[in-house]
């Protein structure tokens, strides 16, 4: 019979800040099989010697046939199930060193390789989400006979798709290869925008607004999970924000793809149908890249040798948080619904996007300043360069300076909050102000992109990151669904209470990110007190040499695939 630690060791168990007490392990034949993760195993002579810890021969006992990871504990090992370690733990088995001048040319390498994808990518996924507002200005309302009511639909139901598929888009991304999954959807997405050409009415642009929500669930999650898999904690806030600035570049190239196509005159196509022509295609060129060229790990990238592997996966070891792990863990998933900064992030993230209803409706606002249809097509690539400015500006303060995500996102909430007193009470003649002020509100965008890196940066455990992933994102759906409604043909022209609504969430939203910071401090105070947990210090993982003979060589901990309240070393970032 198999027992788990809690036969061991039942008053085993950890907690975070007195928050929530993690679950102590349970025995092996448990038919649920929830928290199965562990066994003991007699220790053979050979474990015993200390000198004998780094590399090991393999014990060949029927007990040990199913099991790959070992640890010395006591007379026993504390084995664990093949499922359960991270996939880069047999690349880095037994410890391995790199020096910095070699993590900086692997850096390099993998920047060339999958920065430009992931950045063209999210420029194609921005401005294929905003066309609608560009066709807005391009007849999409008079040729479909769209209602004001309607067109805010067509804002909500991409939202409202996106929070239905969100999850079972993470869960499919943990289940299969990365690169794969999202080129499939960037396909599927990229024909639904080509068909909005041929829609005439407001059912039709419903359904393929809502393919095109289900497939972006894809996107942002997975570049998450990749830029933790290839980058350190601090080269991902710079990650992040990179691919994130290129939604100011879809901006700006949206804007001259549409005065383009303003230009455009034929019988049977309209403007509008020849922008999301033009942008569908795009889209799947980019699905055909991303399944050739895409990697979906630093385990089995292509670009890189099986030497380089390794260190890409040892390169990322300060992380503690592995590179992934392809087993559902029942237990991390409810951890991660017990842990308060899972909630706290995605109430920040359900406000923060309460304005981001602005993508569809700024053309519009432009337009009733007095600015022709042609002046607000170009006056929209200014929100671009906006964009890309604060963001690549608060990125590197972000990671300029030690702990201190919160407080950068915090400033740049500064100048939203003034953006919005000023398009209250700034006089309706003024329209060179009151384009200013709008303008000003864009610049705060930098505070959500710091809270996707902050937020992968204080998860470990590959479950618990894809599912704290969806929730945040779910809660971004929920933002982005709702605001849509609060532009009411009652409040036009000057729309008081939508602005007044927005100037409250960018009111609450610092507050939000101080309170998160505050709990993180004092959690990492408080570790620093307690003393240093051993559990998982000893852990061995069986892997097959050149010859064909089995060993067991060290892994550390970071390879375990431990959340960051199992892991007592974890520290978060501030």
């Amino acid at each position: 019979m198999k027992w788990g630690l809690s036969e061991w060791f039942p008053t085993q168990r950890i907690t975070l800040a007195s928050w929530i007490p993690f679950v102590s392990f349970s025995r092996l034949d448990d038919p649920t099989g929830s928290f199965a993760d562990y066994e003991l195993l007699p220790r053979d002579d050979e474990m015993s010697r200390p000198e004998s810890y780094d590399e090991k021969g393999s014990r060949d006992s029927k007990d040990n046939a199913d099991v790959s990871v070992v640890s010395a504990a006591a007379n026993h090992h504390l084995a664990f199930r093949t499922d359960q370690v991270d996939t880069g733990a047999q690349l880095v088995a037994g410890g391995v060193e790199i020096d910095a001048a070699e993590a900086i040319r692997i850096r390099k390498k993998i920047d060339r390789h999958i920065l430009p994808l992931m950045c063209i990518l999210y420029w194609i996924q921005f401005m294929d989400k905003t066309t609608l507002g560009s066709a807005a200005i391009l007849g999409i309302r008079e040729a479909t006979h769209l209602t004001t009511n309607q067109y805010n639909w067509l804002g909500t139901i991409f939202y409202l798709s996106y929070l239905v598929f969100e999850y079972p888009q993470n869960l499919a991304l943990q289940r299969f290869p990365v690169g794969k999954w999202m080129s499939i959807n960037i396909l599927t997405w990229g024909i639904a925008l080509c068909t909005h050409a041929a829609c005439t009415n407001f059912a039709g642009l419903f359904v393929v607004r809502l393919i095109l929500g289900m497939c972006e669930g894809s996107i942002t999650a997975g570049f998450l999970i990749v830029s933790s898999m290839f980058y350190t904690r601090n080269e991902q806030t710079l990650r992040v924000g990179y691919w994130f600035l290129m939604n100011g570049t879809a901006q700006i190239i949206s804007g001259f793809i549409s005065f383009g196509t303003l230009h455009i005159h034929t019988s049977r196509f309209e403007p509008w149908q020849w922008l999301m022509v033009i942008t569908g295609a795009l889209t799947l060129f980019t699905a055909v890249a991303y399944w050739f060229f895409f990697p979906d790990s630093p385990t089995n990238a292509w670009f890189l040798t099986p030497e380089e592997r390794a260190l890409a996966v040892a390169r990322i070891k300060d992380n503690q948080t592995g590179v992934e792990n392809k087993h559902f863990k029942i237990d991390q998933f409810w951890e991660t619904l017990a842990d308060p900064k899972t909630w706290l992030f995605a109430l920040y993230s359900a406000l923060d996007n309460v304005p981001n209803s602005l993508t569809n409706q700024r053309t519009i606002i432009v337009s009733s300043f007095g600015f022709s249809n042609l002046q607000t097509t170009l006056l929209g690539c200014v929100d671009g360069f906006v964009e890309i400015a604060t963001i690549f500006t608060g990125v590197h303060l972000a990671a300029r300076y030690t702990n201190a995500r919160a407080y950068v996102a915090i400033i740049y909430f500064l100048p939203n909050i003034l953006g919005v007193i000023l398009l209250n009470v700034l006089p309706w003649d003024d329209k060179v102000g009151l384009l200013f002020s709008q303008w000003l509100t864009g610049i705060g965008t930098t505070g959500f992109v710091l809270s996707l890196s902050w937020l992968s940066n204080v998860t470990a455990g590959h479950t618990k990151r894809v599912t704290v992933n969806a929730i945040m994102l779910v809660a971004y759906c929920i933002g982005n669904a709702a605001a849509p409604f609060m532009w009411q043909e009652k409040y036009k022209p000057r729309n008081h209470v939508p602005w007044i609504i927005i100037g409250v969430c960018y009111v609450v939203c610092p507050i939000i990110l101080y309170v998160i910071r505050l709990l993180l401090a004092r959690e990492n105070k408080k570790r620093d007190q307690e003393p240093p947990d051993e559990t998982y210090d000893d852990v061995y993982i069986e892997v097959m040499t050149e010859d064909g003979k089995r060993v067991q060589k060290k892994v550390d901990k970071a390879y375990l695939d431990l959340t960051d309240i199992q892991n007592r070393e974890f520290r978060y970032v501030l």
